[in-house]
């Protein structure tokens, strides 16, 4: 049979008024602020509203560490949200925004795909409400306050060698990544050497995706430290009184997005830090309002259980107040293959040893996520080209490790696909068999928690930090900050810090490269080997194909 391309699925949608997406999960039209026919704002007081409602099970997505070869993390999110509501269940799902680095690098879209989808995907793709503009506009206008302040006298004594805040652009531009500002003479103020991060790596999109209400985010704004005096005592956003008009330019952007999958289910779209430089989660307004509306609520986070799982048990859980139910694990038969050894071109033929050879990476997730003391499903997202029995082979390497993995179809049928996975979901979900706690406590000194995250989830030997990392870990702990938990930036390929080093890796080092204390966010930023927090863009961009086509219709993205 011939099969529809993702885009070709989505422009065949039957999408429903916004407002009757809103009147599923008992949101009235007037505390929806509609962009259009098909996407709308939850107001705050609406929110504010629904506090004292009981929370529905919270389920999360995760996956193995991504390969060339496709896991659909977000596709099986969306399966996943369709499937509770076929088994008539009342079903919302959290996911984050797309960043237009990836969208016009390498990685596609970010609305699931085939029968899985989040709509309208053109939109949630490219600009969709604005929010990421907002985060944009909002964190540079603190970058020309800093310098404005320094132009007209310095009154703060900002040591202009130890000014921490760059600028930002939601774009894959290696060319950005270490600039010198301000040359050109007096009139364009004093020169220094500075850079951008992606918009996505942004201390203003971790404080919004963290903070729970207009209040808390403005202080968490204010709490920014963005230089450092001569005595190496912090400045911080609020001293240059810049907090304010911050929150402001980020008013409508802490209001939730809701749109629809494909099969009209609800949907909050509403934040997008990278798991592999941030924390990778969603926001936690748009996850705990959901859990208000909704008996179950189906969320994901960034890249493989290693990041993305990690942070969303250590850092958005800790700070949330919140605990999933049941964690979802998304492996694919392909990705096992290729894990095993198999090249890109060569995973249409069948190959039960490679698949067998590939797992132990899968193994290595179901550990780490048990040991959050939450219950593990593995969702083999099926493809055409998988046999029985290389699908078998990763159900015996499951049941080996103590959990279940279940064949879902979304991809090719919708919730029809996912209804087995979606009813034993629920089943452990409503258990109460989770006994979740995250992987260290407080009061841990930061270099300890570096080390728990490395030895026990990365399965690293040790840790390399030279004199001059310790020493900036230990001024912080003496500043009040050693309670933070640590956010890990390191690739999203391996369990290691070497890209290249697939399956489950042990005897290997975590290398620190450097650390960022983000105050406002409330995490301390391990920079970890060559990652970057200003991607590139590959050799031939995804740019290249995106275009309209004579009917005015985007092409080329997905």
């Amino acid at each position: 049979m011939g099969y529809k391309s993702d885009i070709q699925i989505a422009r065949e949608a039957q999408k429903r008024p916004i407002q009757e997406i809103g009147d599923k999960l008992g949101i009235p039209s007037d505390d929806l602020l509609p962009f259009g026919h098909d996407k709308a704002k939850v107001s705050a007081e609406f929110i504010a509203a629904q506090r004292d409602k009981p929370d529905g099970k919270l389920i999360l997505v995760t996956a193995i560490n991504p390969t060339p070869a496709g896991e659909g993390k977000t596709t099986t999110t969306v399966g996943l949200g369709d499937g509770l509501n076929r088994i008539g269940k009342k079903a919302a799902i959290c996911i984050r925004e797309a960043s237009l680095g990836p969208c016009f690098g390498m990685k596609g879209g970010a609305a699931g795909g085939g029968y899985a989808q989040v709509v309208p995907m053109e939109e949630m793709n490219l600009h969709f409400t604005g929010d990421f503009h907002a985060i944009t506009s909002a964190h540079n206008l603190l970058s020309a306050m800093i310098d404005n302040h320094i132009y007209w006298g310095n009154d703060l004594e900002i040591d202009l060698r130890r000014v921490t805040w760059k600028r930002v652009l939601d774009m894959n531009d290696r060319a950005l990544r270490d600039t010198v500002t301000s040359l050109g003479g007096v009139a364009n103020g004093f020169p220094r050497q500075t850079g951008f991060d992606i918009t996505v790596a942004s201390e203003v999109m971790a404080i919004l995706c963290l903070a729970t209400d207009l209040e808390d985010l403005q202080r968490r704004l204010g709490d920014i430290i963005v230089a450092y005096r001569r005595d190496r005592s912090p400045v911080y956003a609020r001293d240059i009184k810049a907090d304010g008009a911050m929150t402001v330019l980020l008013q409508q952007a802490m209001q939730p997005n809701l749109v629809q999958t494909l099969e009209n289910n609800p949907a909050f779209v509403h934040g997008g830090p990278f798991a592999n430089i941030a924390h990778g989660c969603n926001s936690v307004v748009a996850t705990t309002t959901a859990l208000k509306l909704a008996d179950y609520v189906v969320t994901e986070a960034g890249f493989g259980a290693d990041l993305g799982a990690e942070k969303f048990m250590n850092i958005k859980c800790r700070k949330a107040g919140i605990a999933p139910d049941c964690v979802v694990i998304v492996a694919t038969v392909r990705a096992m293959k290729m894990n095993g050894g198999v090249a890109k071109a060569d995973l249409g033929a069948e190959n039960v040893k490679a698949v067998q050879d590939g797992c132990p990476n899968l193994g290595r997730h179901i550990g780490n996520v048990k040991s959050f003391g939450v219950p593990v499903v593995v969702a083999i997202n099926h493809f055409v080209t998988d046999t029985d029995a290389e699908v078998q082979a990763v159900k015996d390497y499951v049941a080996s490790q103590g959990a279940e993995a279940i064949l879902c179809r979304h991809w090719e049928l919708g919730s029809e696909g996912t209804a087995d996975l979606a009813t034993r979901v629920a089943e452990i979900a409503d258990s109460g068999a989770a006994q979740f706690a995250p992987l260290y406590a407080d009061d841990l000194s930061l270099m300890r928690k570096i080390e728990t995250v490395a030895r026990r989830i990365y399965h690293a030997d040790e840790v390399l930090a030279d004199k001059k990392i310790r020493e900036q870990l230990h001024q912080w702990e003496e500043a009040g900050y050693g309670h933070l938990p640590v956010c890990m930036a390191k690739t999203q390929y391996s369990f290691s810090t070497d890209p290249n080093l697939r399956g489950a890796p042990t005897g290997h080092s975590l290398p620190i490269r450097e650390v960022r204390l983000a105050a406002g966010a409330g995490f301390v930023v391990v920079v970890c080997g060559e990652i970057m927090t200003m991607p590139g863009l590959p050799r031939v961009p995804s740019a290249e194909a995106i275009m309209l086509n004579e009917e005015g219709q985007i092409e080329g993205l997905f």
